[in-house]
């Protein structure tokens, strides 16, 4: 778990015929693009790009942790991003320069935060428990600037140490350290 910060509540209360409010006094709507007029569709797409690239641009969060001189930048959010700290602090007590990015929101993605750090940074490494459900989003962010390796376990936690010893053997192979 992780917590999380409320804005204010909006008391909405659509008053568009065709919104769905659970049908409360009225009959069912059923909405069918099909029967919509082209031109108000394109116009609609069109408002909500401009909602989204808004959203992307205002709404992107991120802790960064001792990136500023990283080689290897590790990205990890929830708990593994927590477990990821120590592994930092540990790599860098064994002559690695190693950073954290933690993503507050994964969507929109913190790409700008991300491409800063590709700036300088040798080697991404993201740690998941998966299989690499974020690793395709921080190749799309760097855009072959900087190799991005996975470091996943599934349904299993990694340790501070398994961590470690995964920035460790990277920053060798790598002559990072």
């Amino acid at each position: 778990m992780e917590p999380i910060t409320l804005r204010e509540p909006v008391n909405y209360q659509p008053d568009k015929p065709w919104a769905t409010t659970g049908c409360k006094g009225r009959k069912p709507n059923i909405v069918n693009t099909l029967h919509l007029d082209s031109d108000f569709l394109e116009t609609r797409n069109r408002h909500l790009d401009a909602k989204y690239e808004l959203i992307k641009k205002n709404e992107q969060r991120a802790e960064t942790f001792m990136t500023e001189d990283a080689d290897i930048i590790l990205m990890a959010y929830g708990i593994m991003a927590r477990v990821s700290k120590k592994s930092v602090l540990e790599a860098r007590k064994q002559g690695v320069k190693a950073g954290l990015i933690r993503p507050i929101t994964l969507w929109p993605f913190p790409e700008n935060i991300v491409k800063e750090a590709a700036q300088t940074a040798k080697r991404f490494l993201s740690i998941e428990i998966s299989m690499g459900q974020m690793i395709e989003d921080i190749r799309l962010v760097v855009a072959g600037q900087v190799p991005v390796d996975l470091y996943g376990r599934i349904g299993i936690t990694p340790n501070p140490e398994e961590i470690t010893k995964q920035i460790i053997a990277l920053a060798d192979r790598e002559g990072l350290r």
